[in-house]
């Protein structure tokens, strides 16, 4: 019984087959992401492995359960990209990966967070010219200013940690209290009190309804002029649209972004050669103080080892008949 999975990166493949080595039938890798035109590659496996960026909705998933396929395992934390109800109806087990390292996106998120700060794309590009003026370049220290974290989880905790070394204010918003951040010297606010406050606004929350376009207008014009806003987790967090008109006013320190909400498509793909249709990633790109890396934070062989460790533990339970702690939806009779 050949396991597939959808949407592997090179680097990520030998881990992927070492993880899977002991499960029966192996594993066969593919660097497409599953979506409705490659929703029919899986017929005939009953388990299939996609990645953050694979599209399941209805008419994928219907694909998929209709040419054998019983077992869904997400290689990521995230999943907002499945239709869990129809996965249900369909009998199909949906599992994902409830825990990784959370130092890798913490640590990356701060990555953008300095980058912006200090202007160090801009700087590269100028000394590969042998340009070595420094007009332009004059970030902040960090110390004594506020971050904001929202969503103080474990991965909000870990860059928590990392603003309490830089001697920063702590602010955080969440539905209860992390006792960490709290003994840390956080203190916990409601958004307007964080977002009026914050030099540093930094994105830890998952996405789904009541968290999408979380910084939208409204939000975006309560920020400091020269605040830096940094989202590591979800681009549906962030109204991109609403973004772009504050930046054309001028505002913001800088923007690191390492998601975007209409990335799917995009994101993990080569598209160096194409013209790309997206106008409000386009205009993004655009800005000196904006920076878009490709949903790496993750990115790791630590963190990417214990997802794919972590998936393989999740087909074993599934193949022997177990229910583990990170399945969605479980296996149940379609209607």
């Amino acid at each position: 019984m050949e396991i597939l999975a959808f949407g592997v990166q090179a680097d990520e493949k030998p881990l992927i087959e070492k993880a899977f080595a002991d499960l029966p039938g192996g594993v066969r890798c593919l660097d497409v992401f599953l979506d409705a035109d490659t929703a029919a590659i899986a017929a005939g496996h009953e388990v299939i492995s996609t990645s953050v960026n694979a599209q399941l909705d209805a008419e994928v998933l219907r694909t998929l359960a209709v040419g054998g396929t019983r077992m869904i395992a997400q290689r990521s934390t995230g999943f907002n990209n499945i239709d869990l109800e129809v996965a249900e109806r369909l009998g199909l087990t949906v599992a994902r990966v409830s825990y990784y390292s959370p130092y890798s996106v913490a640590e990356f998120a701060w990555t953008l967070t300095m980058a912006v700060n200090r202007r160090v794309v801009r700087a590269a590009n100028r000394t590969r010219d042998f340009d070595f003026r420094l007009d332009g370049l004059m970030g902040q220290d960090m110390r004594g200013r506020t971050a904001g974290v929202i969503g103080t989880g474990k991965i909000g905790e870990a860059f928590t940690r990392i603003a309490h070394g830089f001697g920063m204010r702590l602010l955080g918003l969440d539905v209860a209290p992390n006792p960490v951040c709290v003994e840390l010297g956080m203190e916990y606010v409601d958004k307007d009190e964080l977002l009026a406050a914050a030099d540093l606004v930094s994105l830890h929350v998952p996405l789904m309804p009541a968290t999408r376009h979380l910084i939208g207008a409204r939000e975006l014009r309560a920020m400091k002029d020269d605040a830096i806003l940094v989202n590591s987790s979800r681009g549906g967090l962030i109204d991109s649209d609403a973004l772009v008109g504050e930046l054309r006013k001028g505002r913001f320190s800088g923007v690191g972004l390492d998601v975007y909400e209409a990335e799917a498509g995009l994101f993990f793909l080569d598209k160096s050669m194409e013209a790309v249709d997206d106008d409000t990633l386009a205009r993004l790109m655009t800005f000196p103080n904006v920076l878009v890396t490709s949903h790496q934070a993750y990115y790791t062989a630590d963190a990417v080892t214990q997802i794919v460790d972590t998936t393989a533990r999740n087909i074993k339970d599934h193949l022997e008949g177990r229910r583990g702690e990170n399945v969605l939806v479980p296996t149940a009779p379609a209607p």
